[in-house]
């Protein structure tokens, strides 16, 4: 923020700068803009307005069979109101005003399309945004023809759309009435081959229950054949299961041999109830003989080989169980498989019976959900159709007027307050606009940093406007301020103090050079300089008339004769201030400046006064200045504050430069202070000091002038003798 405020405050002050700098354009062009509004306001023709406010309602255009979203609905629905607002200035709408009113006849105008056209070039209708009430406005300059016309717009519209509505209802009805039709034929098609399908499937009445059961649309039918056939498919899978046990158990039986058979028959689920008895015996006998080795008796020994006998014994026993057992087991294993093989058969039939009845049913299921839709359809087209029917006979208004069109006292055209302000604002915002542009367009020096940026030199000096000549004003002048500052810049600019001769030159006439340099002059006189002003504009000679001195002898009169110094120049009434007038026009002006006689009056000067100053003609057209630019040791260019463009000014420095001559800066002058506010600063303290507080002597203690050898002499007075 404190970054940007000093651009911004600089923006705000260049702008403020422009605007009171033109202010005369921009009064100008608001006075002939604003005249021009309240002149053609004055020479319009005075209308009426007829005003009729009314809501249109937003009725369905077309009839709509099946249910919508409500978000589409009132998306179409603010179209169907922007469109009705829109058909208010169609022709369709107007062309019975046009007829009802007869106002072809009463406009006397050619043609029917005529009296439209200016209808409507007369009608003004306005809508707000998401509302529905709409002003029709017609004006005339009849106040009772512009309030009847606007009713009649109104009635108009009101008319046609009741027509529309009307006519798009009994088209819709026509249409309900033929799809009714349709739909009646399409269910009697579909009653009779549900009938075939129920009589195809073998169903007597309607036997299906509700729930999983029920014939609605889309569901499954269910009989007793469905319960069967799930009884056998898990007879089936039990066969299977059963073939599958009994297979596993042989298949371990099988691979059982010899002691090993034996051993694991006490687990197997064996038919012989006497073989857990003979397992436990054996058992008993083979604990018997381990106690026997254990005492001592041998394998030979009798009882051991009675107990051996009896071992065997009971294994062929049991291992002739396990033989009977696996046999029995594969006797079952062969009936399983040949009661799965039968169950399997009679599912298979079983299965393509019932295939047949269900495909029966489905089609019976199918011609009943075809009915059940037809006649849901036929119900909705049958409630659109009454709705329609009801709503044909009790219409709606399609628009409800709030307020009717009456005639009024005041003309509502033109509206003078309102053309005179914008003629107003147009014309401020005119004036601006070409003043800003013209800013832009304007290329002259506007600035101390337009000189510095462009000419590459100091401001010397900024020189108010309307600055008179000081030595003849009375009392203390705040002008000769600048002059002093004017001054003091010289003297710091000068690098070397023997520079003590400058010429003033300028890019063009009338730019105030000549009074810049006597005003300057005289303040070098009276801050204690002996000052010698020449005046070299021997083409159009001025400075004599601001010292009131003659002009037939002077510096033309030196450059062509033998006269000395002493004869041309005069003393003026400022004290240490002597001029050398121009004296009489040559035929060639630049030949006698250039001129070694012309050099040795400039050498001669330096060694008599503190300081030289040459009044130059402007360097561009005539090669006077160039001349004396070269003979001086500085130049001082004079810029009229917003008159010469920067090239001109940049030619001039160039020109300077090309001859030799050094620039020592530029009095910017004739700056006008109320609009170019940034160089107030430079005239702020001029009246700070009164004249009680000046001391006697201005500019501090006179400096000691030089003098050549030799000089005793007095100057001389206007009119008197040498000096």
């Amino acid at each position: 923020m404190s970054e940007a405020s000093p651009d911004l405050q600089n923006h705000a002050l260049d702008s403020w700068r422009v605007i009171r700098g033109r202010a005369g354009l921009i009064i100008l062009s608001f006075l002939l803009v604003f005249g021009s509004a309240a002149m053609l306001t004055y020479i319009m023709p005075r209308k009426y307005r007829g005003r009729v406010e009314m809501k249109i309602e937003r009725l369905q255009d077309k009839v709509q069979v099946f249910e919508r979203s409500s978000d589409n609905f009132m998306a179409n629905s603010d179209v169907v109101v922007k469109n009705e607002f829109e058909s208010i200035i169609k022709p369709e709408t107007l062309y019975p005003v046009v007829d009802k009113l007869d106002l072809q006849l009463k406009w006397e105008l050619p043609t029917r399309q005529a009296a439209l056209g200016k209808l409507r070039s007369n009608l003004d209708t306005q809508s707000s945004i998401r509302s529905d009430f709409v002003i029709i406005e017609f004006f005339d300059k009849d106040p009772a023809l512009a309030a009847t016309i606007a009713n009649a717009v109104a009635d108009s519209y009101m008319t046609r759309r009741v027509e529309v509505e009307s006519k798009q209802k009994e088209s819709a009805l026509e249409m309900l009435n033929k799809q009714i039709t349709e739909q009646e034929q399409l269910r009697a098609q579909a009653q009779l081959k549900m009938q075939e399908a129920k009589t195809k499937a073998g169903i007597v009445g309607e036997w299906f229950s509700a729930g999983p059961n029920s014939t609605v649309p889309g569901a499954e039918l269910r009989t007793t054949g469905d319960s069967m056939a799930v009884t056998r498919e898990q007879a089936i899978f039990q066969a299977d299961l059963d073939v599958e046990t009994l297979s596993a158990e042989i298949g371990q039986l099988q691979t059982l041999e010899g002691d090993e058979l034996v051993a694991r028959a006490g687990g197997l689920k064996l038919d012989n109830a006497n073989v857990a008895q003979m397992t436990g015996e054996l058992q008993r006998l083979e604990v018997a003989r381990e106690g026997l080795v254990n005492q001592g008796r041998g394998r030979r020994h009798p009882e051991v080989l009675a107990n051996d006998s009896q071992i065997t014994k009971y294994k062929e026993l049991i291992a002739a169980a396990a033989k009977d057992h696996l046999a029995g087991l594969q006797n079952r294993l062969e009936s399983a498989r040949k009661r799965k093989e039968a169950l399997e058969a009679s599912n298979q039939d079983a299965k393509s019976e019932l295939l047949g009845q269900q495909s029966a049913f489905n089609e019976y299921k199918t011609a009943k959900d075809d009915v059940t839709d037809i006649e849901a359809i036929l119900r909705t087209l049958k409630t659109r159709y009454f709705e329609t029917k009801a709503g044909l006979e009790i219409f709606k208004s399609p628009a409800t007027i709030y307020a009717k069109a009456e005639p009024e006292g005041r003309p509502a055209k033109p509206n003078v307050a309102l053309n005179l302000a914008l003629g107003g604002i147009l014309g401020l915002m005119f004036g601006f606009g070409l003043a800003f542009a013209l800013e832009f367009m304007d290329t002259s020096i506007k600035s101390l940093d337009d000189v510095e940026r462009f000419l590459g030199v100091p401001v010397l000096a900024v020189v108010p406007k309307n600055v008179g000549i000081l030595h003849r004003a009375t009392g203390f002048n705040p002008d000769a301020e600048a002059y002093r500052i004017l001054r003091t810049n010289i003297e710091f600019n000068r690098k070397n103090r023997d520079a003590n001769c400058i010429t003033v030159t300028s890019g063009g006439a009338g730019e105030g050079k000549s009074t810049t340099l006597c005003n300057l002059a005289v303040v070098c006189a009276q801050g204690g300089y002996s000052v010698l002003l020449i005046d070299a504009d021997l083409r159009r000679p001025s400075m004599h008339t601001h010292f009131d001195a003659g002009n037939t002898t002077g510096l033309t009169n030196f450059l062509t004769t033998n006269v000395r110094m002493e004869d041309v120049v005069v003393r003026t009434a400022v004290e240490n201030l002597y001029f050398l007038p121009s004296g009489l026009l040559p035929a060639d002006s630049a030949g006698i400046l250039n001129s070694q006689r012309m050099s040795d009056l400039i050498e001669d000067a330096k060694s008599r006064f503190d300081i030289v100053l040459i009044d130059s003609p402007p360097i561009l057209g005539v090669s006077d200045a160039s001349v004396l630019a070269n003979e001086a040791d500085l130049t001082m260019i004079v810029v009229q504050h917003r008159r010469l463009p920067r090239q001109t000014l940049m030619r001039v420095k160039q020109t300077v430069e090309n001859v030799g001559g050094t620039v020592l800066g530029v009095v910017l002058n004739n700056v006008d202070l109320r609009a170019d506010s940034q160089y107030q600063y430079y005239t702020n303290y001029y009246t700070y000091y009164s004249p009680d507080n000046r001391p006697a002597a201005e500019g501090g203690k006179p400096k000691k002038r030089r003098k050549a050898a030799g000089e005793t002499a007095p100057a001389r007075t206007p009119g008197g003798d040498l000096f």
